[in-house]
């Protein structure tokens, strides 16, 4: 049975803030100058903002954690396929990366 209400509140470790505030960065700059993506801009600026402000507890709108959930398992799927095609020096510097984005991914979004 699925829940009525969900809980937006999420406790990144600092860590996390910093791979979150870092991928908010990067698609923002990808999508800064493109109407079409004008949702995705309005929410990474959000979230941005959300994880810089220094509070513990960080509230996310349904909007936000939906656009969030959805980049970073795009981005978990994107080095995973590139982790496979790529030699044994790429693939050991990915790796570490991808185990962060897919363990951020685990811990708060998946479900």
């Amino acid at each position: 049975m699925k829940k009525l209400f969900q809980n937006y509140n999420f406790e990144f470790s600092k860590n996390e803030k910093k791979l979150i505030s870092s991928f908010c960065k990067q698609s923002l700059k990808q999508m800064e100058d493109d109407r079409q993506y004008f949702a995705e801009v309005k929410a990474f600026n959000s979230i941005l903002k959300k994880i810089d402000s220094g509070d513990e507890v960080i509230k996310l709108t349904k909007d936000e954690k939906r656009k969030l959930t959805f980049q970073i398992k795009q981005n978990v799927e994107y080095i995973k396929k590139q982790m496979t095609k790529s030699w044994f020096i790429k693939k050991w510097l990915m790796k570490s990366l991808y185990n962060q984005y897919k363990n951020l991914f685990e811990t708060h979004f998946k479900g």
